[in-house]
């Protein structure tokens, strides 16, 4: 059937979760764009800031565990609406994070407990509010995809969605340094919080499950279902209401294969995202707008490479692989990639440029491999359980972001202060370019062939 007799409202949906991605990820980027102004400031250490990234993602991890089943439980609809709401709210919170840290460090104290600061008492709080909501945009982005694509157009929708994590990267050093030189950093904060409410009127207006959804063609319906039965149970309504245990879902090879694949490359993202403005100042003295230019284009091979490897397992599915084979070969191919950034520091002395561009490859190669990586689980599990293997697989991938970015705080600090702290960014640039082919590797051992799960 050609596309214009199916229908393309799915897309509208897609379109949907794109702006919810990128409304997710400028918020998340706010703190590290003005991470070098705040520093100053609070006369912050690497490790003081390390400390507030690792709050963020370690309660991340946490919540995502937790989100995905809510999710599950409640819908995709109200789950990612209240997801939203709350991170939205954190995002806000941190416009006033020192006179809260103030509060809590002044409890800590009659405690006898005196490890942090106010204003990283406050920030690690603001951040904590901020991670509970974020951890529900992937299961409910994840969940809305398999409920509204057939499975050989769900690794493209994710792609494409997945790519507001970029759009929102790009737009950030855009905005918020000329944001700050305005009004201050506070409105920063301010502003982007605002957005996300603006996103929930849309979602609430246009979204409802594919069977209820007036807007949808009998046909569109149809197409979209037309994998149905290699996956869902004859009644998913009855069965999304089956509770699935956790300890059920972790007796299965697939389960682990996603954890694994997660926790080993989650961490690279988190790292780039939240240390490359600090990267940039540290090894070139870049600052302020000055950063603007290079993470736009950095971001915007990323926004490429999300589409792009969302595409890529087509390729091979038209040369008659199946789409769980297809997909499998496009994540070695795009394993590859990151190893190019081995050569970011040996010849960062060029130009800033060398690195930046080798490093946007790398993340390019990211946003590829976790359109990948996240459509996997609607090939292995069925609908019902799609929210909760993605919050389990979310929390390793956030366990492996506090890791990184603990290690990398400290090493930063030990070799600032013997002088060479080009070093420890050389060490951990090592790490992210291999992660991807570990994975890889470890996920082919685990799940060797496609097998469908069945619950």
């Amino acid at each position: 059937m050609s596309s214009t007799k199916i229908g393309k409202y799915r897309w509208t949906i897609c379109t949907l979760l794109f702006a919810a991605t990128t409304v997710n990820y400028l918020d998340r980027q706010v703190l590290s764009l003005l991470q070098p102004h705040l520093e100053e400031i609070y006369h912050w250490t690497n490790s003081d800031y390390a400390d507030i990234t690792a709050a963020f993602q370690l309660f991340y991890a946490i919540a995502m565990l937790f989100a995905g089943r809510v999710i599950d439980k409640v819908g995709t609809k109200w789950g990612y609406g209240l997801a939203i709401t709350i991170w939205s709210i954190g995002a806000l919170v941190h416009a006033f994070s020192f006179p809260i840290g103030s509060g809590i460090a002044n409890i800590l104290q009659l405690l006898g407990i005196t490890v942090w600061s106010a204003s990283v008492l406050g920030f690690m709080f603001s951040r904590m509010v901020l991670a509970l909501g974020e951890a529900g945009n992937f299961p409910a982005a994840i969940k809305a995809t398999a409920e509204y694509f057939p499975q050989k157009e769900r690794s493209l929708a994710t792609g494409i969605f997945n790519s507001g994590a970029n759009i929102g990267a790009i737009i950030a050093p855009i905005s918020i340094p000329a944001i700050q030189a305005a009004w201050g950093w506070e409105a920063a904060f301010v502003i982007v919080g605002l957005f996300g409410f603006l996103w929930l009127g849309f979602w609430l207006f246009f979204y409802e499950k594919p069977e209820k959804q007036k807007r949808l063609s009998p046909e569109e319906l149809a197409y979209i279902n037309s994998d149905e039965a290699v996956h869902v149970a004859p009644s998913e309504d009855v069965a999304v209401q089956q509770k699935i245990s956790w300890t059920k879902l972790l007796g299965y090879n697939q389960t682990w294969a996603f954890v694994v694949g997660k926790f080993l490359t989650d961490g690279v993202w988190w790292f780039f995202l939240f240390w490359l403005p600090a990267y940039l100042k540290a090894a070139y003295g870049l600052t302020g707008q000055a950063i603007s230019m290079p993470l736009a284009i950095l971001y915007s091979l990323s926004m490429i490479g999300s589409i792009s490897g969302g595409w890529f397992p087509v390729y091979f599915i038209n040369k008659g692989l199946s789409p769980f084979a297809g997909r499998r070969r496009a994540m070695l191919v795009i394993a590859l990639v990151p190893l190019l950034v081995l050569l970011a520091q040996p010849l960062g002395y060029i130009s800033f440029w060398v690195p930046v561009l080798l490093i946007g490859i790398g993340t390019a190669a990211h946003q590829a491999w976790s359109a990948n990586i996240f459509t996997t689980v609607s090939d292995m599990f069925p609908k019902k359980a799609v929210g909760s293997i993605v919050g389990i697989g979310g929390m390793a991938g956030g366990l492996g972001g506090v890791l990184i970015s603990k290690v990398g705080g400290a090493l930063f600090d030990h070799y600032k202060k013997v002088g060479h702290i080009e070093t420890g960014y050389t060490i951990m640039f090592a790490f992210c370019a291999i992660a991807y082919l570990l994975a890889w590797v470890i996920m082919k051992a685990l799940v060797p062939a496609h097998k469908p799960v069945e619950l």
